[in-house]
């Protein structure tokens, strides 16, 4: 479901690019160091990708009010978009599927689920949206 909500945004390429748009997405603007460390990856690699996607106008890069030294990073506004459009495909695709389940299956699903997210146990809303997951 992941890949083929990625197809319909064009911009997204791979599953990185649409982890980093994801943390981005989710909170303040983030250092480079804090984004790589976010979403799991090497700095130099997270310089790459990112610079992949202020070519491609999903990311702005911008000095660091609080540390001149420093850059952070946020989403653009078709940045948003691109983000919003992978999370409604993967939603209209899981919906047909909750549908042909029973409401006794559904709420199994919901109470296995809570217990999954409750062994993550160290998780946060964060974690979640670098996983792509929305409450």
């Amino acid at each position: 479901m992941t890949a083929r909500s990625m197809a319909a945004a064009s911009e997204v390429t791979d599953l990185l690019h649409l982890r980093i748009l994801v943390v981005l997405s989710s909170g303040p603007p983030l250092s480079l160091g804090a984004l790589a460390d976010a979403v799991g990856i090497h700095l130099t690699r997270a310089s790459r990708v990112c610079d992949r996607l202020v070519t491609r106008g999903l990311v702005d890069r911008a000095d660091d009010p609080g540390n001149r030294r420093q850059l952070v990073l946020r989403l653009t506004p078709a940045g948003h978009e691109v983000v919003e459009e992978v999370m409604r495909d993967r939603a209209e695709q899981v919906r047909p599927i909750l549908a042909r389940m029973t409401p006794e299956d559904r709420r199994t699903l919901v109470s296995a689920l809570g217990r999954f997210a409750q062994a993550a146990d160290g998780l946060d809303a964060h974690d979640l949206w670098a996983l792509g997951w929305r409450s």
